[in-house]
């Protein structure tokens, strides 16, 4: 399985054989590089222009935007509603999705922004790829990411939804989460490569690089 980023949070899902998916592509809006991406499942967290633009994709996918249990092309997609909880205001709308290729499950969590049930957490089952937002903003903050990932204990970590180049929007760097996390060097990458024969006995962070030749 490979696993693409293109920046805030979106990202391209890749098995040879098997259906691709594209999880929140976002609109040029918020300053980073326009996508132009193919997938045959698309994933919607919530309606904002930094997750919602389908447009972006040159195809005409399969478009999930909710809570429920999905099955495309064999592959199973598990819509969880994750809504965001703020006292003074009314719950924010929010979707985590959960993708599984045969033996691996990908989960990526949106805009995510307060630590979920213990209950909530163990109806995921086993985790191997955790997608998570880091940087605040409507999103998770470095401390409450690391407390999630704990929860879930995943395989692999891969932060999203932070400070990057160009970005318009106010959020942390990741430099903050990877010091939340003890992390002192960091595993970098183009691409997250994910084998079911090959997962770390330990969590393992690991940076991607936001890719910016579309495809």
């Amino acid at each position: 399985m490979d696993i693409t980023w293109y920046g805030h949070s979106c990202f391209r899902i890749t098995e040879r054989g098997q259906i691709s998916v594209v999880a929140d592509p976002y609109a040029d809006k918020i300053g980073l590089p326009s996508l132009k991406l193919k997938a045959d499942v698309v994933t919607i967290s919530h309606d904002e222009a930094g997750h919602n633009n389908l447009e972006a994709i040159k195809s005409e996918p399969h478009v999930l935007t909710g809570p429920g249990e999905y099955e495309v092309g064999g592959v199973f997609i598990s819509g969880i509603a994750m809504h965001n909880v703020d006292e003074e205001q009314s719950p924010r709308w929010n979707v985590g999705y959960l993708y599984q290729y045969d033996t691996l499950t990908v989960l990526h969590l949106g805009d995510l922004s307060h630590v979920p049930s213990q209950s909530t957490v163990e109806a995921l089952g086993e985790v191997n790829v955790l997608l998570v937002p880091v940087g605040g903003g409507n999103a998770l903050r470095a401390g409450e990411a690391a407390d999630v990932i704990a929860m879930i204990e995943p395989h692999f970590i891969v932060p999203m939804h932070y400070d990057l180049p160009g970005l318009n929007l106010e959020l942390e760097p990741v430099e903050k989460f990877l010091k939340a996390m003890g992390v002192s060097k960091v595993q970098e990458e183009d691409v997250l490569k994910v084998s079911a024969g090959a997962l770390p006995e330990q969590p393992q962070v690991v940076l991607l690089r936001p890719r910016v030749d579309m495809e």
